[in-house]
């Protein structure tokens, strides 16, 4: 089987095809599977000629099961025809019966006109042959799509990222858009369900229920990259449409899942360094722009093969693929030329508590203050050692979310241990827990508190995106009633409205709680409203040993290198960690251990160019991406001959 055999249709000239008309526009080629056009890069266009049309009589002397028996017709014209009276004796068969789904061409209504004839093919029935076709083609999607799993944690493997794009990139080359659309899912269905994997402790239904979701988006980023790539320099086109795949899916359904973008597989590569100037989508950008030109690389090369034997036309041949190849080596590189700021001015000591928990998995919780147990025990024996200057007395303290159990505000022994321990330090703490809503009854708040030594609990932040089925149930009163799982979400969280910048004894950092951190907004807003460095409060117990936790902590190396500020990561179980404003991990947890970090991290006031731009950059790129397919639409449309016209 020739691997490349899926993209050959793109090569074969018009000369090549026997008896083909060439009139000027973009090249075609007849896919061969189901009769659809599709484009070619570069040449005249080259269209198979249309069959004459059939009259009448002879479309009726072809029966509905498409059989022409027109040689048996012509044996029969040679035999003696039967005399009246014969006719009259012979008996009149019953017309037969049409296959299944199609029409019987004699049949007629009582008026004794003409039977209308029913439609073709259900839509199911053009999925399955549409399947059928793409069998080949669907399964290198797949490979590709479980290449891009290899690139995220726990992977890493990086370079495989832009591989897999440039894979989509010639998979879905020239196809129509339902091809591509299709040639789409197949690829992002099996990376998903790899990617997030980790759901399987709720339940492998959960895992592929979400990865269909998610695909669906990349099957219409595989549409638009079958649309644009007839236009000129559709790599660039097709690297803004990977941005406008992302910018949909951190938004919709739900508030959105940013899970498996591009940029998220890239926090230690070459191409980091770009998310200080435009974010995450800049990062992707140039990821799915370096794939791009790999593809157009690897096309320009394989037409190589047709200039074997002459030089000059081999040179010529040649430069294409030279210039795309040396592009896209400009692109990785180039974040080497953006400058990542870390100085800064002040400094904190911070104490980061990972208590751990006794159940990984959904029972992580154990019996009601087991947790919350935990984590006092563990700043209680950091104040002795302060006390026997074993450490260095920190400046505050943090405790992830999660890290009481219980309401500290409605259970008096949950509110006199964190007490203890707050007072035992004699730093303030940054608390998490879950509480009850104050306006809102039967809705909980999961907040983080800063608890001072003196005065106890004060300023909180509110988490702003609860997690839609596992801290929310849309539809709850519906759904129930189907997924009896969802139960286990007794009460709804109720979501924050404003951002986590919180004084913690001398520094101002910006709270930000669990999956909040994949948000691009909710980050962004937390450092423009004046937060000195980030914290990220989380609970990954559920995911321990996963994966999960991996991702997560890649996505605080990119927030780093974007907001030029120090991240710290408080888990419950692991990991816990310090993130430079680099990108670079300073201090990593082992999971479902219990640790302390003790360590200083750089307080910085400046902003970066991507803190600047805000959305900006990914809109404008999403919206170059939707206009190219537009374009390409009416490209196509006003180059398709008026077929009325011909006739």
């Amino acid at each position: 089987m020739d691997p490349l055999g899926v993209v050959r249709s793109g090569f074969t000239t018009a000369q090549q095809q026997e008896g083909a008309t060439v009139p000027p526009g973009p090249e075609t080629t007849a896919d061969a599977a189901d009769g659809d056009t599709v484009g070619r890069p570069g040449g005249p266009t080259s269209r198979s000629p249309r069959p004459p049309a059939r009259s009448d009589a002879a479309e009726a002397s072809v029966p509905a099961d498409g059989t022409d028996h027109a040689g048996a017709a012509e044996n029969a014209a040679d035999r003696p025809e039967p005399d009246a009276a014969d006719a009259a004796k012979a008996p009149v068969p019953p017309p037969a019966a049409a296959p299944d789904g199609e029409a019987d061409p004699d049949a007629v209504t009582a008026a004794g006109d003409p039977a209308p004839r029913p439609g073709g093919p259900t839509r199911l029935t053009r999925l399955v042959r549409l399947a059928r076709r793409e069998a080949r083609r669907s399964a290198l999607a797949a490979v590709a799509g479980l290449a891009l799993t290899a690139s995220f944690p726990p992977y890493d493997l990086w370079p495989l990222s832009f591989v897999a794009v440039a894979a989509l990139a010639l998979l879905t080359r020239g196809r129509t858009a339902r091809q591509g659309a299709w040639t789409g899912f197949a690829f992002a269905l099996p990376f998903f369900f790899f990617l997030l994997r980790w759901l399987h402790v709720v339940g492998y239904d959960a895992v592929f229920g979400l990865s269909v979701i998610e695909a669906l988006f990349i099957a219409l980023l595989g549409a638009g990259l079958a649309v644009t790539s007839r236009l000129p320099a559709w790599p660039l086109w097709g690297a803004c449409l990977w941005v406008a795949q992302e910018w949909a899916r951190d938004r919709a359904p739900f508030g959105g899942f940013p899970w498996g973008r591009l940029a998220f597989a890239n926090t230690g590569s070459p191409f980091t360094p770009l998310a200080a100037l435009g974010g995450a989508p800049l990062v992707t950008f140039a990821v799915a722009l370096t794939g791009g030109l790999l593809a157009y690389a690897l096309l320009a090369a394989w037409r190589l093969r047709a200039a074997a034997g002459d030089r000059v036309r081999a040179v010529r041949a040649a430069l294409p693929a030279v210039e795309a190849a040396a592009l896209a080596a400009a692109v990785v590189l180039a974040g080497y030329a953006v400058p990542v700021p870390t100085k800064a001015v002040d400094t904190v000591d911070i104490a980061i508590i990972q208590g751990n928990v006794q159940n990984p998995g959904m029972n992580f919780l154990g019996r009601p203050m087991m947790i919350l147990n935990n984590h006092v025990d563990a700043t209680l024996a950091l104040a002795k050692d302060i006390k026997a200057g074993r450490v260095k007395k920190p400046d505050l303290v943090i405790w992830p979310e999660n890290s009481s159990d219980l309401d500290p505000f409605q259970y008096a022994e949950a509110y006199d241990r964190i007490e203890e321990a707050v007072r035992a330090v004699g730093v303030p703490v940054l608390v998490g827990a879950l509480v009850d809503h104050p306006g809102k009854p039967g809705y909980v708040d999961n907040q983080g508190i800063v608890w001072d030594p003196v005065k106890g609990p004060g300023a909180s932040y509110t988490k702003q995106h609860p997690v839609p089925f596992g801290e929310y149930v849309p539809f709850r009163q519906q759904l129930s009633k189907v997924i009896t799982r969802l139960q286990r979400v007794p009460r709804d969280f109720y979501p924050g409205d404003h951002t986590g910048v919180l004084q913690i004894g001398p520094a101002r950092l910006g709270d930000v709680i669990c999956f909040e951190v994949a948000y691009d907004e909710i980050v962004h807003d937390t450092v423009m409203a004046g937060a000195r460095a980030l914290v990220v409060q989380t609970n990954n117990a559920t995911y321990g040993r996963t994966g999960q936790p991996e991702q997560q902590l890649a996505m605080s190396r990119l927030r780093a290198v974007e907001h030029g500020r120090a991240v710290v990561t408080a888990a419950t179980s692991g990991i816990s960690a310090v993130v430079a404003p680099d990108g670079k991990v300073l201090h990593r947890s082992a999971e479902f251990t219990r640790d302390v970090i003790s360590t200083s991290i750089p307080l910085r006031d400046e902003i970066t160019v991507a803190d600047r731009a805000g959305a900006a950059p990914e809109w404008a790129l999403a919206m170059v991406g939707l206009l190219s397919c537009a374009a390409a639409i009416m490209i196509g449309r006003r180059g398709r001959p008026d077929e009325k016209g011909q006739q």
